[in-house]
């Protein structure tokens, strides 16, 4: 299946597919508002405001899947902007793991990390950086955003 034309859903509701950022770097975090991980949302907001206007975006999509998110759209919505000024778009709340995942993260999960594991996402915050020629890179959860695994991968695929 071909990752940018898998549909998602935003947070009103409206359907749209990764294809709008088919020449976009765009890292996929899948987050939770009430995990110790959360503070991350620090650091991807300063990637989105640094790489944002040379064809970089951060996508986020809250999942419940380890019973850390809020219950409703809107409270995730208020907390990521309240809380972090979040910027960058955030969807509708996903399942990343079981019977009923997200098509997305079915075929995010195929991607090997650096110790060339696939598989189950194994908690928030877990990072997928899909490159324009559509290369998938894989970064565990407790790799913090500003990593330089992250960052260089970033900078590398953007336009000078």
């Amino acid at each position: 299946m071909d990752l940018r034309s898998i549909p998602i859903a935003t947070m009103d509701g409206t359907t749209t597919t990764l294809a709008q950022h088919a020449d976009q770097v765009v890292l996929v975090v899948n987050v939770a508002s009430r995990c110790g991980l959360a503070p991350q949302y620090t650091k991807l907001e300063a990637l989105q405001r640094t790489y944002g206007d040379r064809g970089f975006t951060v996508l986020a999509f809250p999942s419940n899947q380890f019973l850390q998110e809020l219950g409703s759209n809107e409270a995730v919505q208020e907390f990521c902007s309240m809380t972090y000024g979040v910027t960058f778009p955030v969807f509708d709340r996903v399942r990343v793991n079981g019977r009923r995942e997200h098509p997305l993260y079915t075929e995010l999960k195929k991607t090997p990390d650096a110790a060339g594991k696939a598989g189950r996402v194994t908690w928030n915050f877990e990072k997928f950086l899909i490159l324009p020629s559509d290369e998938t890179l894989r970064f565990r959860p407790r790799t913090e955003p500003d990593d330089p695994a992250i960052v260089g991968a970033i900078e590398a695929h953007l336009p000078a």
